[in-house]
């Protein structure tokens, strides 16, 4: 797993140190390229605080079939509404795009589609945040979610789908919004991501995670390692480690 997240964090950092084209997005061919094609965290204090953007609006696309858990989505509004400050609201819209052709999925592809498809973006007080939902897995066939722009994070619906809701499994409910609290933390610089540590509690082993094994930001949140813990379990909360960060950094 620490592979993983440190491959993709050096992706988006190529992605945004390499000199980007205004027209990026097919939708809004006006957007400042940079807005949006920063790496994962270096947007974490705009999120946090209300200095500059003052409003959060977070579109969800996804792909035919693989629409989102309606409850997943209340979690993840109030979890915000509980971490950030954004006095003028938080909200979120959805929206159906067309599924991709491929069934397996890498980063880049994951860019393509936003960049096609995306119409929420930061303008004025409001920030832009994007979410895919996928009707394919990513190239790590145990990965659930990824976070890997400033703004953007995906997660893979049939993996969500093929793991939950089913007899003996746990309910999609709570897998997505464990996979959507999880790619929203590292959104925010956790762990050492963005917004500064106050105490030590990087997982030395799996990169930008948490130490504690019961924290959201722990590596098995956003991979089917955390299937056996919510069958009985229920959403993991962020911890106080990772709450101290977002505080220091801007939040509630």
């Amino acid at each position: 797993m620490k592979s993983y997240f440190v491959s993709l964090l050096a992706l988006v950092l190529l992605a945004g140190c390499s000199k980007q084209q205004d027209d990026d997005y097919a939708n809004n061919p006006d957007v400042p390229a940079q807005l949006h094609n920063r790496p994962v965290g270096a947007s974490a204090s705009e999120l946090l605080a209300a200095a500059k953007y003052t409003s959060l609006t977070i579109e969800v696309q996804y792909m035919t079939g693989y629409a989102p858990d309606a409850a997943a989505l209340s979690y993840l509004q109030s979890m915000l509404g509980g971490l950030v400050n954004k006095p003028a609201g938080i909200s979120i819209v959805t929206k159906e795009i067309a599924g991709a052709a491929s069934q397996t999925l890498s980063a880049n592809d994951i860019a393509g589609i936003e960049q096609a498809n995306r119409t929420v973006f930061t303008s004025g007080s409001r920030l832009g945040v994007y979410v895919l939902y996928t009707n394919g897995s990513y190239t790590s066939g145990s990965t659930l979610g990824i976070a890997y722009r400033n703004t953007s994070i995906a997660l893979f619906g049939k993996k969500i789908h093929d793991n939950s809701g089913g007899i003996g499994q746990t309910s999609r409910t709570k897998l997505e919004a464990t996979v959507l609290g999880h790619e929203l933390g590292h959104l925010l610089g956790l762990v050492d991501l963005g917004s500064p540590m106050q105490a030590n509690h990087k997982d030395s082993d799996h990169g930008n995670h948490c130490s504690n094994s019961n924290c959201l930001m722990y590596y098995a949140s956003e991979t089917t390692d955390v299937l056996g813990f919510l069958l009985t379990g229920n959403v993991p909360p962020l911890d106080a480690g990772c709450r101290a960060d977002l505080h220091a950094n801007g939040g509630q």
